[in-house]
């Protein structure tokens, strides 16, 4: 059973599969579209690993690593300065972490640790002390604890295996928030959503009800993208209250027909509004063979002759010019666009210039878009 087969039968169940869910697939405002100034906010720090078992960085080649080891020591109240480092124990790493909305002094948060140097494996290392800087300069979090990777690496004399990313791991609650991101939402007379998939025609449905939850005209769409949303002057609730109502508020999202293609993979996703105009389609395969026999000739004996290798080479070329000109009927859905694609028995790769080629040809109703 061919490969191409197999993923041209896959794709023909993921089809149905898709098929199989109504056309109206309303969404909770929740989770199409977000609250502007309530997000997370993105941290990072530069810190030494220490405690690793020889699969540290090598401070000849990592330079920053036995700078930073000497000012850590310095502190500390050791001075070595003038002597020659030779340890492989510590590693440099670089620490991410995400600070959520309204988190509060004392919250715990996970950070990441990757390496900056040439350590092979973070394992068993503890990170020490390191200061979480924002976007403004400001320390937001103090991060330290031992350090949990996903994968290892063990080597003999004649032979290793690495399974994972040993460089890279995480700390689960490992940073402490110092600093808290001001942000007040119970005196905001007005919000805006910003829609996570721009349109027009679903920014204009999240409006209108809201509206009819509030019972006033105070959610407008102010473009594609964002839904202002004033507060009655007379609203004396409790602004929690409000916004959790509107996000629980089920909408209809609009998106324009797309088919999404990555050439890489043989990848292709089409939405549901694709359409095509009536087409006819023909494919033909080329398959050319090259076998290589290679022949011994052997002399006579006593001819002074030498033994030589004579290549023989074997050339096919298969036309499959049985295959027919198939028509592609006018379909309102895509179960009847997928179904007259496949049966003219192409596989993924052909699929993608077929489409290419029909939107090229102006009967395909949808943007196509490449990865």
């Amino acid at each position: 059973m061919s490969s191409n087969f197999l993923l041209r039968s896959f794709l023909s169940l993921f089809a149905l599969a898709i098929l199989a869910v109504p056309a109206s697939s309303a969404s909770r405002i929740k989770d199409i579209a977000d609250f502007e100034g309530i997000r997370d906010n993105q941290l990072i720090g530069y810190g030494l690993v220490v405690g690793l078992q020889g699969t540290g960085d090598s401070l000849r080649n990592a330079p920053f690593t036995r700078q930073s080891l000497q000012a850590m020591l310095e502190r500390l109240g050791v001075n070595t300065r003038g002597f020659d480092l030779n340890t492989e124990n510590v590693a440099a790493v670089m620490v991410t972490a995400n600070l959520p909305a309204f988190s509060t002094h004392g919250t715990r948060i996970d950070v990441s640790v990757s390496a900056l140097g040439d350590a092979e494996s973070l394992q068993g290392g503890t990170l020490l002390v390191t200061p979480l800087l924002g976007a403004d300069g400001e320390v937001y979090a103090i991060a330290q604890g031992p350090v949990a990777i996903g994968g290892f690496s063990a080597a003999g004399q004649a032979a290793s295996i690495v399974r994972g990313v040993p460089t890279s791991g995480r700390i689960a609650n490992g940073a402490l928030v110092e600093r808290e991101i001001e942000f007040r939402l119970a005196s905001m007379t007005s919000l805006r959503l910003a829609l996570r998939n721009p349109d027009l025609t679903t920014s204009r449905r999240i409006a209108l009800a809201i509206n009819e939850l509030i019972g006033l005209p105070t959610a407008e769409p102010l473009d594609p993208a964002t839904v202002r949303i004033g507060l009655p002057r007379d609203f004396d609730g409790n602004i929690v209250d409000l916004l959790t109502d509107i996000e629980q508020l089920v909408v209809e999202p609009d998106l324009p027909a797309r088919v999404v293609i990555d050439e890489n993979s043989g990848i292709i996703v089409m939405g549901q509004n694709v359409k095509v105009s009536t087409v006819a389609v023909a494919q033909g395969n080329l398959t050319v063979r090259i076998a290589e026999t290679p022949e011994v000739s052997q002399p006579l004996p006593f001819s002074n002759g030498e033994t030589a290798i004579v290549p023989r080479t074997d050339v096919q070329v298969d036309d499959e010019s049985g295959n027919q000109l198939g028509i592609v009927p006018e379909t309102v859905t895509l179960q009847e666009l997928v179904n007259g694609l496949n049966a003219l028995g192409i596989g993924p790769r052909d699929l993608i210039s077929i489409l290419q080629a029909i939107k090229a040809a102006g009967a395909l109703q949808a943007e196509i878009e490449v990865l």
